[in-house]
């Protein structure tokens, strides 16, 4: 245990935070010059080739995708510059980058805590449910494939914890109370803290790093991003309460989602429009996600 209820102190901290950090791997070359491509808007589909043909597995998964049910083409797609130009920068740009990090934190060191295959349960059903928000509130599509990956990522600070974390969910579920807190009290440094750490170490962009560091306390993210925060916050509270996989927060804090719903506009009966689609979405997206 780091911390105890009295506090800890901000030397014993900072070394409890470099060493979750340092459990994260990086990212991959291939990863982060596709996030920089792609961050450009003089871009070309060719560039994107260029880095991904020397990807095999990147290659691989771009080809499968396009060719997949998800797309349910005619013709078999065999060139990636093609199956670049009919995906899209962004969509290319998006699986990249979240299968990269499904790959490389599954590949880290197990824990109990969160089984990883739950875990990514949890994770995919926030993506969706936050992809649908935005989409309930008029969304244009591509800022709500943007939302989904934000939902999808949103929980990455939990994965350094450890085997530490157990007691951490054990005060939660047994106080019924927030999990944040329980990380706060036992920790003292929360996944909030943790995962905005790993987005600048990643060089995610603002949007997805918005989401990770203040799904919480979206009052507290920047002004542009509030709203996009708001999706993927309620969007893990929805997760949460129907038990999609396990993030360990059985017990989210209800008013904190009526001020993400004031700040998006929206209704609480929103939820009961978007329940009919999550579960085809959370098919469709594993198969995008080729998990």
């Amino acid at each position: 245990m780091i911390a105890t209820e009295k506090g800890t102190d901000t030397a014993t901290t900072k070394k409890a935070i470099d060493r979750f950090i340092r459990r994260m791997p990086s990212l991959s070359t291939t990863v982060g010059k596709v996030l920089e491509i792609c961050s450009r808007t003089d871009a070309s589909p060719n560039e994107l080739n260029k880095v991904i043909s020397l990807d095999p597995v990147l290659t691989g998964q771009v080809l499968k995708l396009i060719n997949s049910a998800y797309y349910s083409l005619v013709n078999k797609v065999t060139s990636l510059t093609r199956a670049i130009t009919m995906l899209g920068m962004n969509t290319v740009k998006n699986m990249a980058l979240s299968t990269a990090i499904i790959r490389s934190v599954s590949g880290a060191k197990k824990s109990q805590a969160l089984p990883t295959q739950k875990f990514w349960a949890h994770s995919i059903g926030t993506g969706v449910c936050a992809k649908l928000i935005a989409k309930a509130n008029g969304v244009p599509v591509m800022e709500c494939e943007e939302c989904f990956v934000a939902g999808l990522l949103h929980d990455l600070g939990k994965i350094p914890f450890g085997d530490e974390y157990i007691d951490v969910l054990h005060r939660a579920a047994g106080e019924q109370r927030p999990l944040i807190d329980a990380e706060r009290e036992l920790l003292g440094v929360d996944h909030q803290e943790i995962g905005l750490l790993i987005a600048k170490k990643w060089k995610l962009n603002e949007a997805m790093t918005s989401a990770i560091a203040f799904h919480h306390d979206v009052e507290a993210a920047p002004e542009e991003q509030r709203v996009r925060v708001a999706y993927v916050g309620l969007a893990n509270i929805y997760a949460n309460i129907l038990d999609f996989g396990y993030g360990g927060d059985s017990f989210p804090d209800l008013e904190k989602a009526q001020a993400m719903l004031d700040i998006t506009g929206l209704s609480w009966e929103m939820f009961s429009e978007i329940a009919e689609s999550v579960d085809e979405e959370i098919q469709k997206a594993q198969i995008f996600l080729q998990i």
